[in-house]
């Protein structure tokens, strides 16, 4: 059974290996087949990972590539689709203003995305009927401002997922289709669209419809009569059009899947002899349907006597509240990769008792003494806030240390904002919004008493280190490590240090965190990705310069997330946020507001 385990964690840790290494080359292929990328995407470059924040437009969730914003960059020529659908966690693809031509390339064969966003290029001609049978994820098409013809293709009503549809300023003739899916957005406006609107789509403004001469009935104001009718169209038969995207794309990736594995086992039983270290903390990617538990090896640390059998040492808890656990426990439960961030790796571990836990693999704190180490973790340990995540236990060793915290099922709120939302993509109203600011400010709150004493009480404070409870209730993580963690690393690691504070003047202060606070604040309200996440300033959206500018011109109801659009009666308690997020971001630290007055004004703010 032991061996058994054993080929069964190097079989998936050499897959992980093989996919991570697949999605770089899968880029550079993509970035190979596109004119001005050299420049646009002059930082997509071999050897370094697409996740590690500084490749230009790429979003990644635990170290897995899920989108590519690649919006204003000047880019034309064709796309390597094939390339991407080799991404397997791509989840959101935008081309939004660049120079692309021709007909629409072959998303189709990306099953699994859910935001298709091709907004103010040149694409042209007719989209086949049947394009989006096998898009069963989508939620949102952007194809506006192009030069698509044809009728709008009959299998975007049949997207049971689909909130957002945007075709306007296109060409599309024809009628409009009865879409019984719940739209949440839609405008079809600026078409040669014919015949009567569908009831299930008059609860829709007329802005959504106007610039189509040949549509009638609501919210028109010009009435249909018996001359208006047209037939709706009919689906083609997808087996006549040459497509063959349905069950013969999925048979490739069933057949590149076998051979993949295949090639696993070979690489597996050629190096199984090799021998191995006794130090490797080992978790495995395991699969909602696998059965057989993977065990999850803690490194030795303990010295031992020649010929004695090498011993391990326990987990030290420091927070009983959630049970006691040891090492035995944390071994055998089934481990899952979480991904790679700054200050080290992070493995999910679900263990027998029920209890599943984030174990965070520490390797830049290796210059602190174990007296040192402990005496900071019980101090951690001892943290009792509804905001603030407390670890519940730590092992110790020189190389590298193991912190271990409840796992949050919900994920970060970077997650939630920008990744695959799913049911949560409703619930994140501005009620929700407004709960989950005020329960960061009042974490930040108590990390400013508790570790009053500190340069940076937080340090590393963005929405990816903001974790959500069930009921959207956040909580802190990756705190008060500054002292911790190696200067030189903290610099190349700690978001704090991103800030126009260490930039301009390298220097920090408990301002740069209000600074960070600020930031979170404008991605939360505007919903925009921060190009300020990213070292190089590349991708994402200037949130602090966009909304400065939308203040100076008074236009800064113009950046508020359109998902709130439907709290209107609430715009005037957002735009009071937005306010606060701005003075929190002034790149002058004399002029930002300071932590104390930052919560006071925040908790000031009702729905």
């Amino acid at each position: 059974m032991a061996a058994v385990r054993v080929l069964f964690c190097f079989l998936l840790l050499v897959l992980f290996s093989l996919s991570s290494a697949s999605e770089t080359q899968s880029l550079l292929r993509l970035k190979q087949s596109l004119t001005n990328a050299d420049t646009a995407l002059s930082s997509w470059i071999p050897n370094v990972s697409p996740c590690s924040g500084t490749w230009t437009g790429v979003v990644c969730f635990n170290n897995v590539v899920t989108g590519l914003h690649l919006s204003h960059l000047g880019l034309s020529g064709p796309i390597d689709v094939q390339a991407l659908s080799e991404i397997q966690g791509l989840r959101t693809l935008s081309f939004v203003n660049n120079s692309f031509t021709g007909p629409i390339p072959e998303f189709h064969k990306l099953g699994a995305i859910k935001s298709l966003l091709l907004t103010q290029n040149q694409f042209s001609g007719p989209i086949h009927s049947d394009y989006f049978n096998s898009l069963n994820s989508l939620k949102k098409i952007w194809l506006s401002a192009n030069n698509f013809s044809g009728e709008i293709p009959h299998s975007l009503t049949e997207l049971d997922l689909l909130k957002e549809l945007h075709l306007e300023n296109n060409a599309f003739t024809g009628p409009v289709p009865n879409f019984p899916q719940d739209l949440k957005s839609l405008d079809l406006s600026n078409n040669n669209l014919q015949g009567p609107i569908p009831g299930s789509l008059a609860k829709f403004n007329a802005a959504s419809f106007v610039g189509n001469a040949a549509l009638c009935g609501k919210p028109l104001d010009k009435p249909c009569d018996a001359s208006s009718s047209y037939p709706l169209p009919g689906r083609a038969n997808a087996a006549e059009d040459g497509y063959g995207y349905g069950s013969g794309w999925a048979k490739k990736v069933i057949i590149v899947l076998l051979v993949a594995v295949v090639a696993a086992v070979l690489f597996l039983f050629t190096t199984s002899r090799r021998r191995r270290e006794d130090g490797d903390f080992r978790a495995v990617r395991r699969s909602s349907s696998a059965e057989e538990v993977v065990e999850v090896q803690v490194p030795s640390v303990r010295g031992e006597r020649k010929g004695e059998p090498p011993k391990r040492a326990d987990i030290v808890m420091v927070n009983d509240e959630r049970g006691v656990f040891g090492l035995q426990d944390l071994m055998k439960a089934a481990a899952e990769v979480l991904g790679n961030g700054g200050l080290g790796s992070a493995y999910k571990a679900a263990m027998t008792s029920g209890l599943c836990v984030v174990v965070k693999r520490m390797r830049e704190m290796n210059k602190i003494g174990k007296d040192v180490f402990d005496a900071e973790m019980r101090q951690f340990g001892r943290i009792r806030h509804r905001n603030v995540l407390t670890p519940l236990a730590y092992h110790y060793r020189r190389e590298e240390k193991l912190i271990i915290a409840e796992y949050m099922p919900k994920g970060s709120l970077f997650y939630v904002l920008h990744g695959d939302r799913g049911t949560s993509h409703s619930e994140l109203n501005w009620p929700t919004r407004l709960k989950i600011v005020k329960g960061i400010a009042r974490g930040l709150g108590f990390l400013y008493t508790e570790f009053s004493t500190y340069d940076l009480p937080h340090g590393n404070l963005k929405s990816s280190n903001v974790l959500l409870s069930e009921d959207y209730e956040p909580l802190l993580s990756d705190y008060a490590f500054q002292p911790l963690i190696n200067p030189s690393v903290a610099v190349q690691t700690l978001f704090a240090f991103k800030s126009p504070d260490y930039v301009q003047n390298q220097k920090v202060s408990q301002k740069t965190d209000v600074y960070c606070l600020g930031i979170i604040i404008l991605e939360i309200v505007t919903g925009k990705f921060p190009a300020q996440y990213h070292s190089n300033g590349k991708g994402g959206t200037d949130v602090v310069q966009m909304v400065s500018t939308a203040i100076s011109e008074n236009r800064e109801a113009e950046v508020i997330d359109p998902e709130l659009e439907n709290n209107t009666s609430s715009r005037k308690n957002m735009l009071q946020l937005l306010h606060i997020g701005a003075d929190c971001t002034q790149s002058d630290p004399g002029e930002r507001l300071k932590m104390k007055e930052a919560i006071t004004r925040i908790e000031e703010v009702r729905v």
